[in-house]
């Protein structure tokens, strides 16, 4: 099974062949993400990322509900 995580862009920077690579926060951790498939995001902004890459952008609010759940799920798991 896969699964896809939203992140917050914190910086994009091009890197040696000119394609935008970003650090994603991840709950404060950060990785390097690839935004080859989402090119108009902008610093900011929240993406789906699997793998490295990120494949979609999302609004502000949808990625708070996505982190709820999560959060709910991990407190589930708790118990």
């Amino acid at each position: 099974m896969c699964l896809a995580v939203p992140g917050k862009v914190v910086e994009i920077t091009p890197d040696a062949l000119g394609m935008n690579m970003s650090k994603v926060s991840f709950g404060g951790v950060l990785k390097e993400v690839c935004l080859a498939y989402v090119p108009e995001v902008q610093v900011g902004d929240y993406v789906i990322v699997h793998a490295g890459f990120a494949l979609s952008q999302l609004n502000e609010e949808e990625a708070m509900e996505v982190f709820a759940l999560l959060n709910e799920i991990a407190d589930t798991q708790a118990e």
